[in-house]
């Protein structure tokens, strides 16, 4: 159902991804059998319950544990990247906050691979690329979060142009290190 967007109406929506790379630098993805984006592969993550006042963090902490079982502490799961979008797919806005934990995820860390969201995999980032993800993380979102392993980045995507237009609204990449 598409909304009409010149009456203002569309709602809003805060939500969170969370992405987990184990030590081999692999992406755990989940395989979507929900809508949003049912059928795609996104990081695991999930919508911020503002009715309790949740954080980002928390909500962060909150998902990651739902989707995998994975426990991490606050300082173990860093905000890497916020992302607004205009009029996604003409349903709603959304407030995206990106987040990546900060040590390995052990693959025996997960409790299950199969949820009522979808299946989990752990992926190398030349099979995502060759993945059914959403046009805009295919396009923005995942350029963004590559470069900005350890860093930070704000961007604003407006989807009621066509094409696609963003931009970069802050960006601070990690300095690199040498092996």
């Amino acid at each position: 159902m598409t909304t009409d967007l010149t009456d203002g109406s569309l709602p809003y929506r805060i939500a969170v991804l969370c992405y987990l790379r184990d030590a081999d630098g692999k992406l755990l993805m989940l395989h979507r059998i929900k809508p949003p984006n049912k059928g795609m592969y996104s990081p695991p993550g999930g919508k911020l319950e503002p009715t309790t006042g949740e954080s980002p963090h928390c909500c962060a902490i909150r998902e990651t544990w739902e989707e995998t079982g994975v426990s991490l502490p606050y300082h173990e799961m860093r905000l890497m990247g916020m992302v607004s979008e205009t009029a996604y797919e003409g349903e709603c806005h959304w407030l995206l906050f990106l987040f990546e934990a900060t040590r390995p995820i052990r693959h025996d860390e997960i409790t299950a691979y199969e949820m009522d969201e979808g299946k989990l995999e752990w992926l190398d980032r030349e099979t995502i690329d060759g993945l059914d993800l959403p046009r805009t993380d295919r396009e923005i979102i995942w350029p963004l979060v590559t470069e900005h392993v350890g860093g930070f980045f704000a961007c604003h995507i407006d989807c009621t142009a066509k094409p696609l237009t963003w931009t970069v609204q802050e960006s601070w990449k990690a300095p690199a290190t040498s092996a």
